[in-house]
């Protein structure tokens, strides 16, 4: 009979991806350096301006092209050796699947996704490409990126939220237990579970006495974790 694997969850964000290349939200060299919110992730940005918007995430996805997975991501494949493995992330890239990792659920939708402006139900894959004023959903609508902006709903808070209640294990990565959705989500881990954060911003005495905390980067923290969990 086969022995059913333990449910780790993992709540990744922007900082795993960073140290890929891909620039956070935050600081000097942030993502958003020389736009405002306002100009590109908003509803009314892409009403106002929407090749404007196109042109931003069309970069962004050319950008993904010329990263890599790293440490971080492929050792949360290697923990699918022994547990069942749920990644809910914050993140619009794809790195976690092109690590290997087997289910992903993409809070905050996906880069190399687009959507109908019309509706958001009717999604397809982009792969590479750019999105161009004048590409259209088969019901006649612009298509625009899949990704959710500031003031839109979160998508797969439900699922995530079911996810959390059965954990056996809890990882927390590359976003700290300040910032939400993710520290709502986190505190969804039922007492028995075995709950971690690594990230190396951790503000001390921020985290709840059941976290153990690695304050250090994705690469170097997550193949420590996976160690202890394994062993």
């Amino acid at each position: 009979m086969t022995m059913k694997k333990p449910l780790c969850i993992v709540l990744s964000g922007s900082g795993i991806s960073a140290e890929s290349g891909i620039p956070t939200y935050r600081g000097a060299e942030g993502l958003w350096e020389g736009h405002s919110l306002e100009e590109i992730a908003t509803p009314a940005a892409w009403e106002r301006n929407p090749e404007k918007v196109l042109r931003f995430y069309n970069e962004r996805r050319r950008k993904l092209r010329q990263v890599s997975p790293n440490a971080g991501h492929r050792a949360l494949v290697e923990l699918e050796k022994t547990h069942r493995v749920e990644i809910i992330t914050q993140n619009v890239d794809d790195l976690h699947e092109r690590a290997g990792s087997s289910s992903v659920i993409h809070l905050h939708g996906e880069l190399r996704k687009a959507q109908s402006s019309a509706n958001p139900d009717w999604k397809t894959p982009l792969g590479d490409q750019d999105i161009h004023p004048g590409d259209l959903c088969p019901e006649g609508s612009q298509l625009r990126p899949a990704v959710v902006w500031f003031g839109e709903i979160v998508e797969g808070i439900a699922e995530a939220e079911a996810l959390l209640t059965k954990a056996d294990a809890l990882i927390v990565v590359g976003t700290s237990l300040q910032v939400y959705p993710a520290a709502g989500l986190a505190f969804l881990a039922p007492p028995h579970a075995r709950k971690f954060v690594v990230d190396p911003n951790l503000a001390p005495g921020s985290l709840p006495p059941d976290f153990q905390a690695f304050p250090e980067a994705a690469t170097t923290g997550l193949p420590k974790v996976v160690d202890l969990l394994q062993n």
